[in-house]
C-alpha cells in the first residue's frame, strides 16, 4: 500500500503561481511513476503532468510551459509548480502513484479567479 498526503492549492488571481506538493509513504519504493490530474466541476479527471523514477516528464499541452513537475526520489516527493495560472485551472488536483496499481491523494482544491 502507498499513501498520499498532498500540501499546497488555494485561491490565486489569475496570472498567479501556486505550488502543489506530495508525499507518499508506505511501499513507497515500488513507485515508479508519479504525477497530478485534475477534474474541473462537470469534467473528468486528467492528467496534468507526470514523472518516472528517472525523471522522464509529460505534461497535457494545456500546461506546457507553465506548470513544472519535479521529484525527489530519496524523499518520495512530487512537486507540481504552477505559473501563470488562468482560471480555466481551476479544479481539485490530486496526486497520483503508480506501482503496480494506481493511488490518489485526497485532492487539493485550486481556484484562479480571473
Amino acid at each position: 500500500q502507498v499513501q498520499l498526503v498532498e500540501s499546497g492549492g488555494g485561491l490565486v488571481q489569475a496570472g498567479g503561481s501556486l505550488r502543489l506538493s506530495c508525499a507518499a509513504s508506505g511501499r513507497a519504493l515500488n513507485i515508479n511513476t508519479m504525477g497530478w490530474y485534475r477534474q474541473a466541476p462537470g469534467k473528468q479527471r486528467e492528467l496534468v503532468a507526470s514523472i518516472t523514477r528517472a525523471g522522464s516528464t509529460l505534461y497535457a499541452d494545456s500546461v506546457q510551459g507553465r506548470f513544472t513537475i519535479s521529484r525527489d526520489n530519496a524523499k518520495n516527493t512530487v512537486v507540481l509548480q504552477m505559473n501563470s495560472l488562468k482560471p480555466e485551472d481551476t479544479a481539485v488536483y490530486y496526486c497520483n502513484a503508480v506501482t503496480f496499481q494506481y493511488y490518489w491523494g485526497q485532492g487539493t482544491q485550486v481556484t484562479v479567479s480571473s
